[in-house]
C-alpha cells in the first residue's frame, strides 16, 4: 500500500551483513533512550549500532517518519518524506491510519487497523520506534503518531526533538523514490482507552466547568490564540471557532524554541504550564483542532513531569467534533469580546 511506503536512496545502497554481525546489536538494539525526547546525536549514535536492517532477527530501532501538514497548506508529508528523510525510515501516514468510518479526521483507527498498518510498514512489536516531523515545522504531528503507538501498547517509541536539528547538525539523510519492505505480521493489539477522551468524557467537563463540586477537570487547547478566542477562523470550512468553557489556552507552538522548533527545555515547560494556571495534581485533558497538536501538549506535559500519565487524556475529536456536535443553544462554544 502506498501509504505505508518507504523510500531508497538513489545513492545509499542498503548493507549486507551476515547473522554474525547482527547478533553484536543485541544489547545495544535493546538499550533504553534517557528519556521519551531523543535527540539528533542520540538517536545518530543509536542508529549506527543498531541499523534498521531487514535481515536482523534482533529488536531494531525504527526511524518512524509522520510528516503531515494543515489541509490549507499546500505541502504534503509524503512529498516532503520524498525529498529528504532519515535513511531508511518509514512513513506512517495520518491521513490513512484512522477509523475510515468516522465523519472526524484522524480519530484513532481500530486494533485491527493499527495492526495492519505496522504490518505493512515491517514495525515488529520489539522494535523501538522513534517518531519524528518535518524540517519544515520541526515539531508538529510526531506527538501524535507516537501516543497513537503507546495507546496500542506499543512498548518502546519514543519521538526526535527534532529533525529539523537533525538537519541542520549533519546527520545523515537519504532522498528518492519507494521500495517496498518486508511485512511482519504485527499482533491485534488492545487499546489504551485510560489515554483517550471522548466528547460526552469533555462535555460534563464543560457543562461543569465553574460549578460547585465540579471534579476540576482542566482543558487545555493547543490551538493558536485567534482560533481559541474566536477572532480568526478555522483552517476547515463551515466550523464555528472559539472555545470550551473553562478551556485555557495553551498554543502548541509555546511549547517550542522558536528558533529551533523543538520542545523548550524542562525547567521552563514547567514554568509556561505555571503561568497558565495548569494545576497537575488535578486531571487533564488535551485538546486542539483535530487531535494532532493536542498531543504536544500532553508531551510538553510529560516532559515537564507535571501530572501523571494516569490523570492525562488527549481529547481524540477535538475542536472539530465539537464544534460539529454541539448545538448554539447549549452555550458550549465561547467566543471573547
Amino acid at each position: 500500500m502506498a501509504s505505508f511506503a518507504v523510500f531508497r536512496a538513489t545513492k545509499v545502497a542498503l548493507p549486507r551483513q551476515s547473522f554474525r554481525t547482527c547478533k553484536i546489536f543485541t544489547m545495544d538494539a535493546r538499550r533504553n533512550f534517557s528519556s521519551y525526547l531523543v535527540s539528533p546525536k542520540e538517536l545518530n549514535e543509536a542508529l549506527k549500532k543498531s541499523p534498521p536492517s531487514p535481515i536482523n532477527p534482533e529488536p531494531r530501532i525504527v526511524p518512524l517518519c509522520a510528516a503531515w501538514f494543515l489541509p490549507n497548506d499546500k505541502r504534503k508529508g509524503l512529498e516532503v518524506f520524498r525529498e529528504k528523510r532519515i535513511p531508511k525510515a518509514r512513513f506512517f501516514d495520518l491521513d490513512k491510519v484512522i477509523d475510515k468510518r468516522s465523519p472526524y479526521p484522524h480519530m484513532l483507527p481500530s486494533a485491527k487497523q493499527f495492526a495492519e498498518a505496522m504490518s505493512e510498514l515491517g514495525i515488529r512489536k520489539e522494535d523501538t520506534v522513534v517518531v519524528y516531523d518535518t524540517k519544515e515545522l520541526g515539531i508538529f504531528s510526531a506527538p501524535r503518531v507516537g501516543w497513537t503507538l503507546k495507546v496500542f501498547g506499543h512498548p518502546k517509541v519514543h519521538v526526535l526533538n527534532n529533525f529539523k536539528l537533525w538537519v541542520e547538525e549533519g546527520f545523515p539523510t537519504e532522498s528518492g523514490e519507494f521500495y517496498s519492505v518486508e511485512c511482519n505480521p504485527y499482533p491485534i493489539p488492545k487499546i489504551d482507552e485510560d489515554k483517550v477522551a471522548s466528547y460526552e468524557q469533555v462535555r460534563e467537563v464543560a457543562e461543569d466547568s465553574n460549578k460547585e463540586g465540579a471534579e476540576g477537570v482542566q482543558i487545555l487547547d493547543a490551538r493558536p490564540p485567534g482560533r481559541f478566542t474566536g477572532k480568526d477562523p478555522e483552517p476547515r470550512e463551515g466550523l464555528s471557532s472559539g472555545h470550551m468553557p473553562g478551556s485555557i489556552s495553551v498554543p502548541f507552538s509555546s511549547v517550542l524554541d522558536p528558533t529551533t522548533k523543538a520542545f523548550l527545555p524542562k525547567d521552563k515547560l514547567k514554568q509556561l504550564f505555571e503561568e497558565k494556571g495548569v494545576d497537575p495534581s488535578k486531571p487533564i485533558i488535551s485538546t486542539c483542532g483535530t487531535g494532532v497538536t493536542a498531543v504536544a501538549i500532553e508531551t510538553a506535559l510529560e516532559e515537564a513531569g507535571l501530572g501523571s500519565a494516569d490523570n492525562r487524556k488527549v481529547y481524540d475529536g477535538s475542536w472539530t467534533e465539537w464544534a460539529q456536535r454541539v448545538k448554539p443553544s447549549d452555550n458550549l462554544i465561547l467566543k471573547d469580546e
